[in-house]
């Protein structure tokens, strides 16, 4: 009890966020330890940088690697892989909240402002947020696992039964590391492109964790309402509306153009209703999850782009995703649609958007642009040597900074430099972004600016 009072005055000396920043810095120290251990590895003899880049690409949900998963790492490597994902799609914060209400103990309010700040939730709902994050997590892991044990064991016995296990939570967590590779290194789940059944189920795991906690609550709240006379239905709250509309229409969307350029092409030799099954996968797993249902060095480059402008948009608020998410794209595009029309104020489904809301959605997405340039240049000027596209080199850092990890093939064939770049920028993708989100939210005490006069600008 009294190690616990030392640890929480320490504690104290933090910011919320710094608190959130320093779990995630904290986890991947560890994990990089862990992966650092002969054990770790078939071969024994463990490589710095490869413990350092799984560690990261692992607890931030991202997915890029410098070897196959199965073929690289041994069980006990893969054990702590899926440890490290499980933890950062989750937080270390939700984790750690989770065992205190666990425990039947009560939270300071220093602890809900934490996990406020980490889910985005409200401050009077943790509780109930916390539970439905563990509830749901571990519900449609164990079930989406069980489905795909049903198609695994059959054929590859114990081994199936882990692959189900390892890609449904994966898949949840939108992290896109697979066990595949005792079928066919390197290629994801590519060999399971003619099971509908497969490509569904990994689809929907991907599309529900990139949904966000907080959306799975407010579904559930309306569902269970409609199935109880006594409690007055509430249609979904705005936040929810967006995301799910917008999810929707992405999905939808990603499929036609992946379907559309790919037709005779990447997909080639799949019957009709595989290719477009292999293409909603791709189009929900491009927006942040970095599975792959066709081979992606087969890809035209207008794909590639289609799936950059994917993976920029991201997954939605308060998910186990990256990338702007969902909600700040839509106020950026609804901002500029007001604006073309003549309005003052951004208006989404007949509700005014405050402009503190408006200004820190273009500061992401503009924050997002401003990372992804600066670091294609960097590696560009890195890699001038050798033939590597631009376009391949955008891929793989927009892959990075938004959490996604699919990858035009060039990762391992980087500098070791560059390959330092991705570790920071899949970093700044899960926690950076968030940072920024909480810092331009932090209200300031000095408000000398306020009564500054109205400066005029020209504009166009």
């Amino acid at each position: 009890m009294r190690m616990s009072n030392i640890i929480r005055k320490k504690l104290k000396v933090f910011s919320p966020v710094q608190i959130i920043v320093y779990s995630f810095v904290l986890i991947i120290a560890f994990g990089t330890f862990l992966l650092l251990l002969p054990i770790s590895s078939r071969s024994g003899v463990p490589d710095f940088l490869t413990a350092f880049f799984t560690a990261v690409s692992c607890t931030c949900v991202t997915g890029l690697s410098l070897h196959d998963t199965w073929s690289y790492f041994s069980p006990f490597g893969q054990v702590v892989m899926l440890m490290l994902i499980q933890i950062g799609g989750l937080g270390l914060v939700s984790f750690t909240t989770g065992f205190t209400l666990a425990m039947h103990k009560k939270l300071d309010l220093r602890e809900m402002k934490i996990i406020q700040e980490g889910t985005q939730g409200n401050l009077v709902d943790i509780p109930r947020i916390i539970r439905t994050i563990f509830i749901s997590t571990f519900g449609f892991e164990i079930l989406g696992a069980l489905v795909l044990c049903s198609r695994f064991v059959p054929i590859y016995g114990a081994k199936g039964a882990w692959l189900a296990f390892f890609l449904a939570v994966s898949s949840y967590c939108n992290a896109g590391f697979d066990v595949t590779g005792f079928i066919s290194p390197d290629s994801s789940v590519v060999m399971f492109n003619n099971d509908p059944l497969v490509m569904v189920v990994i689809s929907f795991l991907i599309i529900i964790g990139g949904l966000g906690f907080l959306v799975l609550a407010d579904i559930y709240r309306h569902f269970a309402e409609r199935f109880n006379p006594k409690v007055i239905r509430h249609s979904f709250v705005l936040h929810s509306k967006v995301v799910i509309r917008s999810t929707v229409c992405l999905l939808l969307i990603g499929t036609l153009l992946f379907f559309s350029f790919e037709y005779e092409h990447a997909l080639k030799g799949l019957s009709f209703g595989n290719k477009l099954a292999a293409c909603f996968l791709q189009s929900a797993s491009s927006r942040t999850a970095g599975l792959f249902a066709f081979d992606l060095s087969k890809q035209y480059s207008i794909t590639k782009l289609i799936t950059v402008i994917l993976m920029f948009i991201g997954a939605s608020p308060a998910s186990t995703g990256g990338g702007v998410k969902t909600v700040p794209f839509v106020v950026v595009m609804s901002t500029m649609w007001s604006t073309f029309f003549g309005k003052d104020d951004t208006i989404i489904y007949r509700r005014r958007v405050g402009k503190s809301v408006v200004y820190k959605s273009v500061a992401i997405c503009a924050a997002f642009v401003l990372f992804a340039a600066l670091g294609t240049l960097m590696i560009c000027i890195l890699e001038a040597s050798k033939p590597i596209s631009s376009i391949d080199i955008l891929y793989e850092v927009v892959s990075a900074l938004s959490t996604t990890g699919v990858s035009a093939g060039i990762t391992r064939s980087l500098t070791v430099f560059s390959q330092y770049i991705l570790i920071l920028f899949m970093f700044v993708g899960r926690v950076g972004l968030i940072s920024l989100i909480l810092a331009l939210t932090a209200k300031k005490e000095n408000n000398k600016y306020k009564m500054l006069p109205e400066g005029k600008l020209i504009i166009g």
